[in-house]
């Protein structure tokens, strides 16, 4: 990957899904999320990644969506900045903030012990050495991206299938059979602009004794 001006920039939409998320039992997920990358001639290169779980919940899948896009991110060993889009308040909402304060009371929180903790940390972890900037999005409401994560994720927890990685985005193809379809579909949202890039506070370190 590369960028005029610096720092590469790269957008990711995740999402997540639960198929019977709450109710007793094991409940398949999936998670899943569309990379982009724009090229110094302005073209805008996409790739998929999904990973599944046979019984999980929404929440620990909005985690995965996570640390698999930074685990793909990082694979080239370069810094990046990422504009980290996704319709889970539980990841954007921790991510921003309550991680911060669990890891200053020793990786506890006032109620007792932190849900998903290993994977927090994970998250944590699979961050370090770029800057993102988290955001949120209401899901299902016609925003492409979002959407089609929302298919991938869908698909994964239906097929119990991973990608490997990266691979091809489907996400062309997809959009023109939702239009198609004439379903309430948006056009793709802009590319982000490096400009007015803020990343959002590091995530906290994770010490030695307990990586």
């Amino acid at each position: 990957m590369s960028e005029q001006g610096g720092t590469p920039l790269v957008a990711v939409y995740a999402d997540e899904s639960c198929h019977g998320n709450g109710r007793e039992g094991s409940n398949p997920g999936g998670a899943a999320g569309l990379i982009e990358f724009r090229r110094a001639n302005g073209v805008v290169e996409r790739w998929d990644y999904w990973v599944s779980e046979p019984a999980t919940t929404n929440n620990r899948m909005a985690l995965r969506s996570a640390i698999e896009a930074f685990r793909v991110l990082s694979a080239r060993g370069k810094s990046l900045r990422i504009v980290f889009t996704s319709d889970s308040q539980y990841l954007v909402k921790g991510a921003t903030d309550w991680v911060h304060g669990w890891a200053a009371q020793g990786w506890r929180r006032r109620g007792g012990e932190v849900e998903n903790l290993a994977l927090w940390m994970e998250v944590c972890r699979a961050s370090e050495g770029h800057g993102v900037q988290w955001l949120w999005v209401r899901g299902h409401a016609g925003h492409a991206q979002n959407e089609y994560a929302d298919a991938l994720a869908n698909r994964a927890a239906a097929t119990q299938t991973s990608s490997g990685g990266r691979v091809a985005s489907e996400f062309e193809a997809w959009l023109a059979a939702r239009r198609e379809s004439e379903s309430a579909i948006r056009e793709p949202a802009a590319f982000p602009d490096g400009a007015s890039f803020h990343a959002n506070r590091s995530l906290p370190r994770i010490s030695a004794e307990r990586r």
